[in-house]
């Protein structure tokens, strides 16, 4: 069954029960001890991460490379989801995810260290740096079903959507505290500063990770068929839910034509606003700002609402955002419209993911992740795939322009279908994560 926090953690399950608003109850589960040292050493290593994400792309474009390798790199990065996030699902379901993620967790936290160490000896080049984004995307993609299963195993199944929404916190507050910290640091080191932060950043979160989850593989990890069932039997029975689909679809969308606005920040900043790495890591900040309103936003709604409305219209939202960015010739507008952009983009993705996994069944919830990670980080590849030869093609403002329009378009569609599916009544599961 579930882990329950317990008296060791600091708070029983009847204060978790206690009588609040939703803030509060949010607030007492990040007090309890495993949640509480999970999100913490999340928000460190995430931190690293986006330290990374503002150091690497301004990196590349120091060393000559075009924004079609800026979305390359990208591609790099996010390209593995669509090819292995489906097998990274089954193994989230059937091996243990302990050992899976500190394997993965290490072999990452090599690829920020080489960076460092070829930076000092003045020998990295741009196609390293690809190389490295495409062994840190492999293990992304077989390892991120695993990670994202992390609080489902750590909360009780009516408490999904608060740990879903307060890991949405450090998620977004990693994304202010990690660009500002990547600007501080090449104003002042250079870019093998930000890379080492981020190498340092894995270390907590591989000991934490080892102590939270079992060493043992969960029994019902196996499929319910023995050793012959069919691998993805369990994606296939997510797909043919309507209401589970229209949540993966509205993700997708998102991912595909609006996150682009993020991995091509650096051209925009540079060539429509002749602006330096202080303003691109400022407006990089100001989409997590955004963000963390977004996520603090969903810890004080009733977790058992209907999430579906939400989730489009904000995604709706994204799709006007980008247009905006487009469009806006103000540089200082550009971080401000982050910040609706990053409130807009987590709501959205957070409320999704909050109703694909408290609506999915438990056996197979490894792989209904797997889907939600298809359809995010696989979009993003595509998306800056698709994107950084528009830019190439048509400019960095004309390429934005036509993806945020096609956005609100397919939004308006997939809502349409999504809303008129019923949802079904889930029944009682004991899980046993």
């Amino acid at each position: 069954m579930l882990l329950r926090p317990r008296l060791g953690d600091g708070l029983t399950e009847t204060n978790l029960d206690a009588p609040g608003s939703a803030f509060q109850k949010s607030m007492r589960l990040l007090m309890t001890r495993r949640f509480g040292t999970f999100w913490f050493a999340s928000l460190l290593s995430n931190i690293g991460t986006w330290a990374q994400q503002v150091a690497q792309p301004w990196l590349l474009l120091s060393l000559g490379a075009s924004p079609f390798m800026l979305g390359l790199d990208s591609f790099a990065l996010g390209g593995p989801v669509l090819a292995l996030t489906l097998v990274g699902g089954v193994l989230a379901d059937r091996v243990n995810r302990r050992s899976l993620i500190a394997w993965c967790q290490s072999v990452q936290m090599l690829c920020p260290t080489l960076l460092v160490v070829l930076l000092l000896g003045g020998s990295v080049r741009p196609w390293i740096v690809i190389a490295l984004s495409l062994v840190v995307g492999v293990t992304d993609a077989l390892s991120m079903p695993s990670f994202q299963t992390i609080v489902s195993t750590i909360v009780e199944r009516r408490q999904l959507p608060t740990g879903i929404a307060l890991n949405s916190t450090q998620f977004n507050l990693s994304r202010i505290l990690g660009p500002s910290l990547a600007g501080v640091l090449m104003a002042s080191v250079g870019a093998v500063g930000a890379f080492a932060v981020s190498a340092v950043s894995y270390v907590p979160f591989i000991v934490v990770a080892l102590w939270i989850l079992p060493r043992t593989i969960a029994q019902s990890a196996a499929p319910a068929g023995g050793s012959q069932a069919a691998p993805f039997a369990g994606a296939r029975e997510v797909m043919q839910r309507p209401d589970l689909r229209g949540a993966l679809l509205t993700v997708l969308v998102s991912s595909t034509l609006c996150a682009p606005l993020l991995t091509f920040c650096p051209v925009l900043v540079r060539e429509a606003f002749n602006a330096d790495i202080s303003h691109f890591s400022l407006t990089m900040s100001a989409f997590g700002a955004g963000g963390l309103v977004g996520a603090l936003g969903l810890m004080a709604t009733d977790p058992t609402r209907d999430q579906r409305a939400g989730s489009s219209w904000l995604a709706t939202g994204y799709g006007a955002i980008v247009v905006l960015a487009a469009l806006n010739t103000w540089a200082w507008g550009l971080p401000l419209l982050f910040v609706l952009g990053g409130l807009f983009m987590t709501a959205s993705n957070a409320s999704a993911n909050a109703y694909l996994q408290s609506m999915a069944p438990v056996s197979i919830r490894g792989q209904t992740v797997s889907l939600f990670m298809l359809a995010m980080r696989g979009g993003v590849a595509i998306g800056s795939l698709l994107t950084g030869a528009a830019v190439s093609l048509l400019g960095v403002r004309e390429a934005l322009l036509l993806n945020g329009v096609l956005a609100i378009a397919a939004q308006f569609a997939v809502r349409r279908a999504w809303l008129r599916t019923a949802v079904p009544v889930r029944t009682a599961e004991v899980d046993r994560r």
